[in-house]
């Protein structure tokens, strides 16, 4: 917990809180249904928390903003960026049933008004957002297939409307085909090993009505 305190060092008390009962809250879940490694359940909040949050390093949601997070699994990256921006709304959305029954309990537990879940494929939802969010369920290419077609036309951030996506390694062959796409560096704003080639990336999208 104090490493995102460390980053993050203006959280509400209320914000303190939530975070906190991440680790008891996924550890309990856990045992039941397991969506997060053993490994890194001990790390949580390296591993999973502060990851997501990379996220709000490079956009500062305004309220009202809308946000789907693509294969969100046991809610990452959008449970911690749903506490960290209480006036965004976010679409989790997973086709693993057991994935989002944690997520749901989860959200319950932390008592999160800003969140809605799906248990479905992401080509089914119907609905259009400012940021699409998810991190590495697939590759660039088969990410934007995927999504394309859902966002909003209106701008109200500093980064265009589209994508920003979680990705670690190399990834001049996988976004050769996306000129638009840029790389933001998390060593850049977290100095512990684990971010060490971890990236976030937006690509904006055109709207397609």
């Amino acid at each position: 917990m104090e490493i995102i305190k460390k980053y993050f060092p203006n959280l509400s008390e209320n914000q303190i809180h939530q975070f906190s009962l991440l680790q008891e809250l996924y550890e309990d879940w856990n045992l039941k249904i397991n969506v997060v490694s053993r490994k890194d359940i001990d790390e949580l909040y390296l591993r999973h928390v502060l990851h997501s949050l990379g996220i709000a390093k490079v956009m500062e949601f305004k309220p009202n903003t809308s946000v789907m997070d693509v294969g969100t699994g046991g809610g990452f990256p959008g449970v911690p960026l749903a506490i960290l921006f209480p006036e965004t709304n976010f679409h989790l959305v997973d086709s693993i049933g057991k994935k989002i029954k944690v997520v749901d309990e989860v959200v319950e537990g932390l008592g999160l008004q800003n969140v809605k879940t799906t248990h479905g494929r992401v080509e089914e939802v119907k609905e259009t957002y400012d940021f699409i969010i998810s991190r590495a369920v697939a590759q660039m290419e088969t990410f934007h297939r995927w999504v394309k077609n859902k966002v909003h036309k209106k701008q109200n951030h500093s980064l265009k409307n589209g994508i920003l996506y979680l990705k670690g390694g190399d990834l001049k062959e996988e976004l050769a085909t996306f000129p638009k796409a840029t790389i933001y560096n998390l060593p850049d704003f977290f100095e512990e090993d684990f971010y060490e080639t971890k990236k976030v990336v937006h690509l904006p999208l055109k709207y397609k009505g």
